[in-house]
């Protein structure tokens, strides 16, 4: 093996580059049984007995290792879920790993956990199914933070996201994965991507690294507008209707989200906050953890 990888070895580098002083946290691998014969995997951090109070919901084509560094900063009981088709969740048999399917499985987790946030910190992906998390499931999501995503995303905004994922399934070595990862974030150290290349890959006995994360395949839109997955209408109604604190942190840097979704989602939702993110991308937790952290603090 080119790599020898132990999930819960490399905290000790977060807190490196976080430049703060370690201590081993309390962090167990979970897995749930969410039906269809399927599991969703996660991370949970703090003691079995505390309640989760914050879950958190990595992107597409990521993994709940995304959040090791905020975990780590806010040193409190927290979930991070491995979305179904992702990490070492189960992939599905349909390949639909949209926000509403997302939002079945993470609630079905949520309940058989017993787990009953206080905050729920979807990125990405995983924000658009937190949305549809707080339609079908309102209970859950009694306050919303998304991390640069609104359902205004289409294929434009998230291109280089998509010309990613949608790259090479198989790799012939480790360096060959790590510097597709390192030229698809040039904001990112070496070593934060070597990491997370590790957490979100595996290799095969012959040498070959593939991802870990299945890709959707049962089509890409709602018709010809530029729409990147089914469904994101009833996302804006899902915004509108949340009826707890709606905080979008949008990565200054990031073509993601635009000024006119913005303005769509306090149009929608008056009361949504916007912050914005200096030195961030897209992947906020990643750009900025610290900052990140701070701004879930601050809504606990």
């Amino acid at each position: 093996m080119t790599e020898i990888y132990d999930e819960f070895s490399l905290f000790v580098d977060n807190a490196a580059d976080l430049g703060i002083s370690y201590k081993q946290p309390t962090v167990a691998r979970i897995s749930v049984d969410v039906g269809g014969g399927q599991r969703i995997s996660g991370l949970r951090w703090g003691a079995a007995s505390a309640n989760p109070d914050i879950v958190l919901i990595h992107g597409g084509a990521q993994n709940a290792h995304t959040w090791d560094s905020v975990a780590l900063l806010l040193d409190r009981p927290l979930l991070a879920l491995d979305l179904p088709g992702h990490g070492h969740s189960d992939h599905r048999d349909d390949h639909a790993y949209w926000p509403h399917e997302n939002a079945n499985a993470i609630a079905f987790a949520l309940r058989s956990l017993q787990v009953a946030p206080k905050l729920v910190v979807g990125m990405s992906l995983g924000g658009l199914s937190a949305l549809a998390l707080s339609a079908t499931a309102p209970d859950l999501v009694p306050s919303l933070l998304l991390v640069d995503v609104t359902p205004g995303v289409d294929g434009e905004k998230a291109s280089a996201i998509v010309q990613f994922v949608n790259g090479p399934e198989l790799f012939t070595s480790f360096d060959e994965i790590l510097q597709r990862t390192i030229q698809f974030n040039p904001t990112r150290s070496e070593a934060s991507l070597r990491r997370g290349v590790l957490h979100n890959a595996r290799e095969y006995d012959d040498g070959s690294w593939r991802w870990r994360y299945d890709l959707p395949r049962t089509g890409s839109g709602e018709g010809n507008d530029g729409r990147i997955m089914p469904g994101l209408e009833s996302l804006w109604v899902a915004a509108a209707e949340h009826a707890g604190p709606l905080l979008l942190a949008r990565g200054a840097s990031s073509p993601v989200v635009t000024d006119e979704d913005v303005a769509e989602l306090q149009r929608r939702n008056p009361n949504a906050e916007i912050m914005v993110v200096a030195g961030a991308g897209h992947s906020v937790q990643g750009d900025q953890p610290k900052e990140l952290a701070r701004i879930i603090a601050d809504r606990m």
